[in-house]
């Protein structure tokens, strides 16, 4: 008898078990504050402006990449301290995409491979043409204000983080 209503034993455990950590959670995030887009880039588009072009379309002022996969057929890549983008044609891989990301100004790093493998990464430009598919998850708080300004600790615009 035990063992043919061994799976209700077992299901009740679950049940039990995510009841227990859902009623202990102790971060007390108001989820509100957080919006999550998702989109999909087509072949030819290009990458850096398909992201400044839903950010603005969202009207996001803080946000960041939360995910990214995909493919490019050419890639514009500044490689870090490079006054110039360095660029190339074939089939890559998007291995990761992250940054921060506002309508005030976005600062992005990506990492390609090629057929064998071989990764480049630095900050992404305009110029990384989408291959089969870009697939981006961005998530955003209304709660910051994202800014890029210079603040004298470097010759750079920097990102500023204003509380709303």
């Amino acid at each position: 008898m035990v063992e043919r209503y061994g799976w209700v034993a077992n299901l009740l455990l679950v049940c039990l078990t995510i009841i227990l950590f859902t009623s202990c959670n102790n971060n007390k995030v108001d989820k509100s504050e957080n919006t999550i887009v998702a989109f999909r880039l087509k072949p030819g588009e290009d990458l850096k402006g398909g992201i400044e072009k839903v950010v603005k379309e969202n009207n996001i002022s803080a946000g960041w990449v939360a995910t990214a996969v995909g493919s490019l057929t050419d890639f514009a890549i500044r490689f870090a301290n490079q006054p110039e983008a360095a660029i190339g044609s074939g089939h890559f891989e998007i291995i990761s995409l992250v940054g921060t990301v506002s309508v005030n100004g976005s600062h992005l790093h990506i990492s390609i491979s090629d057929s064998t493998g071989q990764t480049i990464g630095g900050h992404l430009v305009k110029g990384c043409k989408v291959y089969t598919t870009a697939e981006i998850v961005i998530q955003a708080t209304s709660k910051y204000e994202f800014k890029r300004e210079k603040d004298g600790t470097t010759p750079w615009e920097e990102l500023q983080i204003k509380e709303k």
